[in-house]
């Protein structure tokens, strides 16, 4: 059963804590961690791009001039691809770029990516993170406790915490976020994991 250091607000070591070996001892599966980011990735894409066919554009209901007869290319609309003003060939439409991923698949792979930082010691858990003021300047002071700032950090909280994600929202290389809301492609981006162990003990529940 893995076990991990237990650190304050002021960076000072408090404990140990014991993960439950099956989140945070998961076996490597780069199949369901691939499947996983890129069906995050392809989720982030809002797919509104819309251009107009032929059909589409205002006008060009005439044909311009008889077919025969007068020395030029024949044209059956203004409105065809090749004139100006016409319609895209092949215009994109709005669709949605969402893949299917089975819902244990995506568990699997959020096993293994907290498991990879348990693996690499880039995960510290907190027994707390309680900010008295919103400013940006309380949460830097807690990272560089911990000493994590200079990397792409993700701070993982149980519930949200207003206080801490608006200190955390001008950081750069920092994201909050909460259990039900943090991606693997976030997890594996991040050079370190923050926890608290409120969140620990929900991955723990929920992953189970």
């Amino acid at each position: 059963m893995p076990t991990v250091k237990l650190f304050n607000q002021l960076g000072k070591e408090v404990g140990a804590l014991e993960l439950s070996e099956h989140v945070f001892a998961q076996e490597d599966n780069q199949q369901a961690i691939f499947d996983t980011v890129i069906a995050e990735r392809a989720a982030m894409r809002q797919g509104t791009q819309k251009a107009k066919t032929r059909s589409e554009v205002s006008g060009g209901g005439r044909k311009p001039w008889r077919q025969k007869g007068t020395g030029r290319a024949r044209q059956g609309s203004i409105r065809s691809p090749q004139w100006r003003g016409g319609g895209v060939v092949f215009a994109p439409t709005p669709r949605s770029y969402n893949l299917k991923v089975n819902k244990k698949v995506v568990r699997l792979a959020m096993r293994c990516a907290l498991s990879s930082k348990v693996r690499e010691e880039q995960i510290y858990v907190l027994d707390q993170i309680e900010l008295e003021t919103f400013k940006t300047k309380a949460l830097v002071e807690v990272l560089k406790a911990l000493e994590v700032t200079g990397k792409k950090v993700i701070v993982v909280l149980d519930e949200p915490n207003g206080n801490v994600e608006l200190a955390g929202r001008n950081i750069p290389n920092v994201l909050v976020s909460t259990v039900s809301h943090a991606s693997v492609y976030q997890m594996m981006n991040a050079g370190s994991l923050v926890l608290t162990k409120a969140a620990v003990e929900k991955y723990e529940e929920v992953l189970k």
